[in-house]
């Protein structure tokens, strides 16, 4: 049985999928939702990427994947059924049109979220243009859960490769199938050169498939150091943490940056919207953004100015 609005949830499911920024970007939620429940069994419902990042957290007790089984998968979607009943409380923070589809396969239980019939409904007409961290400040708002300014990340900052400092992160990867949000990698090149030349050592981090990225940059620039597919999300925060800084596109790694204090300055073309998605961060002028219609036109000297 579920528990009524008024009654005290003792099994509460988080619903949080993907993309990396946005469940970097649900790390206060997650801890906001754990201070209000500190006695409750929470479990978050998450995609394979961030299972690892997930259990190490203080905030649930259990991780589950989200296989993400197409509608037409009959054995699929009875098995995420049977994941996603049985809870006192759900808070969709993902609150996509298919998460809109698990209020129904849950069996309809107490629910935070976008969806028609939910208890706790984000009635806000201007939910789908607000920026993604104020917008679900808002939804717990509306569900009676206070937020948290800062999460306490001391779980995730020590970890990582410890560097002679200082050193820069460059990220110069984004999603392979959305080119226009990549500054040419022959301009990490040249800002790899002129960071070593201030004594700050280039680090290249991510995805093994951006070590061709890598080399192109180490090419311009003998110094840097390449990690590209040599670091866990957890060990790419902790190198962030102790970073003099951080350079990057529009892209996970530049959010998880952010979110552990990492001064940031994040490229955006038309192909993204600031406003809506940019990392946020948590002091005055810790993450700049530049935005232009076309990260061709960018020019290094333009970055290399908001980095001196």
């Amino acid at each position: 049985m579920t528990s009524g609005q008024g009654e005290e949830p003792q099994r509460i499911l988080v619903i949080r999928l993907s993309a990396l920024g946005d469940f970097v970007q649900s790390f206060g939620p997650f801890a906001a939702i754990r201070r209000a429940h500190p006695n409750a069994r929470i479990t978050l419902l998450t995609t394979r990427p961030f299972v690892d990042l997930a259990r190490l957290a203080p905030w649930f007790d259990h991780v589950e994947v989200d296989h993400r089984p197409r509608w037409t998968d009959l054995a699929g979607v009875l098995a995420l059924r049977r994941q996603l009943r049985g809870y006192d409380r759900v808070y969709d923070l993902q609150t996509s049109g298919r998460t809109a589809r698990y209020f129904w396969l849950a069996g309809r239980p107490v629910w935070s979220g976008h969806v028609a019939g939910a208890a706790f409904p984000h009635a806000n007409p201007w939910r789908n243009i607000m920026h993604t961290r104020p917008r679900q400040r808002d939804q717990l708002r509306m569900a009676g859960v206070a937020p948290v300014d800062r999460p306490d990340l001391s779980w995730l900052v020590e970890g990582g490769p410890q560097l002679p400092a200082p050193y820069a992160l460059l990220v110069p990867g984004a999603a392979p199938h959305r080119p226009q949000k990549r500054w040419p990698v022959e301009h990490y090149g040249q800002l790899a050169t002129l960071l070593a030349e201030r004594g700050i050592t280039p680090v290249i981090v991510g995805s093994a498939a951006e070590q061709p990225l890598a080399a192109a940059i180490m090419q311009h620039c003998s110094q840097a150091r390449d990690l590209t597919g040599q670091t866990s999300l957890p060990e790419l925060a902790g190198l962030a943490a102790r970073a003099w800084g951080a350079v990057g596109n529009d892209t996970g790694p530049m959010h998880l940056a952010a979110e552990v204090g990492c001064r940031c300055l994040v490229l955006f073309s038309r192909a993204s919207t600031p406003a809506r998605t940019a990392p946020l961060g948590y002091k005055p002028g810790q993450v700049e953004v530049l935005w232009v219609r076309d990260l061709a036109l960018l020019s290094l000297q333009r970055v290399a100015a908001a980095l001196w």
